[in-house]
């Protein structure tokens, strides 16, 4: 697996993908806040869950989704 700082920069890059760039990886990675906050839509946490389910082969729901390090500790906990 991946290091906590790859395993972070990869996930704000499925971020950035999964809004088509309305939200910057800069951004996701910049601080602690709630994806929604930054302007993840719920059409983009959907892409965001089926790409990580693809890329990880794990089952994510939407409330595991709620912030980078959520993401980052849920992929450390069922990867």
């Amino acid at each position: 697996m991946q290091t906590d700082g790859d395993l972070r920069e990869r996930l704000a890059d499925m971020v950035a993908e999964a809004t088509d760039g309305a939200v910057e990886a800069a951004d996701v990675l910049a601080g602690e806040t709630r994806l929604a906050d930054l302007g993840v839509t719920s059409l983009g946490y959907l892409r965001l869950i089926d790409a990580v389910e693809a890329e990880f082969g794990i089952e994510l729901d939407m409330t595991s989704a709620d912030s980078l390090d959520e993401l980052v500790d849920y992929l450390r906990l069922h990867a």
